[in-house]
């Protein structure tokens, strides 16, 4: 499954997040993975799409940036491509 995280930093303060990830890497545990990732200009809240099969690793995942200055925001999404298919049986229909 895909998920959209959404980190909010705290007071628009990223620098202390980046240094954990810097230091630590993600710290992702395994079956967590990581796709790509985009921040606003304004350093508010980066988004972050990751994949895995089991929830709870995104809980041990979040678990692990306590105390750093972030808070999540999880979002199940399915791809563009996944949803046309779904769709598209219905787009005939009057």
């Amino acid at each position: 499954m895909l998920f959209m995280v959404i980190e909010r930093f705290r007071d628009n303060d990223m620098v202390p997040v980046y240094r954990a990830v810097r230091d630590r890497g993600r710290q992702l545990p395994d079956g967590l993975e990581y796709v790509d990732s985009w921040v606003e200009p304004t350093f508010g809240r980066c988004f972050q799409l990751m994949r895995c099969d089991d929830l709870r690793l995104l809980q041990q995942w979040v678990l692990g940036w306590r105390g750093a200055g972030v808070t999540f925001e999880i979002v199940p999404v399915v791809s563009s491509a996944d949803t046309r298919a779904v769709v598209a049986p219905y787009l005939d229909e009057d």
